[in-house]
């Protein structure tokens, strides 16, 4: 459920018109639900209940203190792959002992952060990553609580951009390498072996990918049994798909998800690691633009609009799908439209032959589903401020990133005298 309903005629976020919004904020901005945000959290995590599990909710979905500190509140650890959502999700008030380290680029300044901090778990993707944390770790005098990122050769995903568990994928280690490299792992100082890890993909509509996924790694964990290793942990990442209204089937509930998992892995004796994104912050935000031109063309009608491909980039990026809804519907016949931002890219389409209310300049719109992975990679191209963010909670909402101006932008360059010299 996503708390963006229609009230008296006019679309609310809970019950704050996004009306007030955009008068008090500007456009566009990105609304966000706190109410939906922690229905997300709690049901995903009430499928667990009883069960030892740590959701570590995976940061890059959408990494806003404000989000981070509502999730950490309700007992969220999170995922991380950067020593800047680390620092965040610190900052946050997450335990370090609820944080795993994931990404195949980690560096060493990045590693160090995360050994002073204490996390709970890195999980590794590379032999020369394994031996880099073992010589840091070793230098530092601590251990370092590691699982591989084992690559299963599962194809699952949305997207081919989002696929993650293929053997030509970047993600992981090979297969057949797991056995060797944990064998390695276990000789090396300042590194203890302490589970296994995967993820095959993002926004997945079927169970079937992770059954045999989980299936193919209880097999592996018996074998690293067998070889003498303690096996105590089992992170089966994320990339639970929802619902973007485009008329496909809807992806399964998160209880259906916990039901399945919790059969499977029933004889396995591991902790089990989630780290659920978009499940939990996709829905609960949404985009709000409001319309600069209508644009009638020989063969298409264009609703163009302020939110740019800069501001939201999955469409573009992913050819991706996103609900869109006029805050204050006029009654009438729909016109269909091609929705599009400002940016001097013909990749800056929101939608295209979407049907909508007769919409004039000024009217507001909203781009739903853009919690995840919408305001995180946003961008300044072209010269265009960074979205801002706010949060709703009832009828309260607060700014929880504030729009820059064009001189807080062009601060942070400088010329230097053998230009301004010559």
């Amino acid at each position: 459920m996503r708390y963006f309903l229609q009230k008296n005629g006019a679309l609310h976020c809970e019950d704050v018109a996004l009306s007030d919004i955009a008068e008090a904020v500007g456009t566009p901005v990105y609304v966000y639900s706190a109410a939906t945000l922690a229905r997300h959290y709690d049901v995903f995590a009430k499928g667990f209940d009883g069960t030892d599990a740590l959701i570590a909710y995976s940061v890059k979905a959408n990494s806003n203190l404000a989000v981070l500190t509502l999730l950490a509140k309700r007992g969220a650890g999170a995922d991380v792959v950067s020593g800047g959502e680390l620092t965040r999700a610190l900052r946050a008030g997450i335990s370090p002992n609820k944080i795993v380290f994931s990404g195949v680029g980690k560096t060493g300044d990045e590693m160090r952060l995360a050994l002073s901090a204490g996390i709970y778990q890195f999980n590794v993707e590379s032999a020369a990553e394994l031996e880099a944390l073992s010589n840091i770790a070793a230098q530092m005098k601590v251990n370092a609580s590691i699982a591989f990122r084992v690559n299963p050769d599962v194809a699952a995903g949305g997207h081919e951009k989002i696929s993650t568990g293929k053997k030509e994928n970047k993600f992981g280690i090979a297969w057949d390498d797991a056995r060797v490299l944990y064998a390695r792992a276990a000789k090396l100082p300042g590194i203890r072996v302490q589970g296994v890890d995967v993820h095959i993909g993002s926004q997945i509509t079927q169970l079937e990918p992770y059954e045999r996924t989980i299936e193919k790694i209880g097999g592996l964990i018996a074998d690293l049994r067998q070889d003498g290793h303690a096996i105590e942990t089992f992170d089966l990442g994320g990339g639970l798909g929802i619902p973007y209204g485009d008329g496909t089937a809807d992806p399964p509930l998160p209880s259906a998800y916990a039901k399945m998992v919790r059969r499977a892995t029933d004889a396995l004796d591991v902790r089990l690691i989630f780290e659920p994104g978009r499940v939990i912050a996709g829905n609960a935000g949404a985009l709000l633009s409001r319309v600069i031109y209508t644009k009638p063309g020989e063969t298409r009608n264009f609703l163009i609009v302020d939110a740019a491909m800069n501001d939201l980039i999955r469409p573009a990026l992913y050819g991706a799908y996103h609900g869109v809804e006029a805050v204050s519907p006029k009654p009438g016949d729909t016109v269909s439209y091609d929705i599009v931002g400002p940016v001097c890219e013909s990749g800056d389409t929101f939608a295209v032959q979407r049907n909508m209310p007769q919409m004039s300049a000024g009217d507001l719109v909203v781009f739903h589903s853009a919690g995840a992975y919408g305001a995180v990679q946003a961008n300044q191209y072209n010269t265009r401020p960074l979205v801002p963010e706010v949060l709703v909670s009832g009828g309260e909402f607060a700014i929880i990133r504030k729009r820059p101006d064009y001189e807080q932008i062009l601060s942070t360059e400088t010329v230097p005298d053998f230009i301004k010299n010559r």
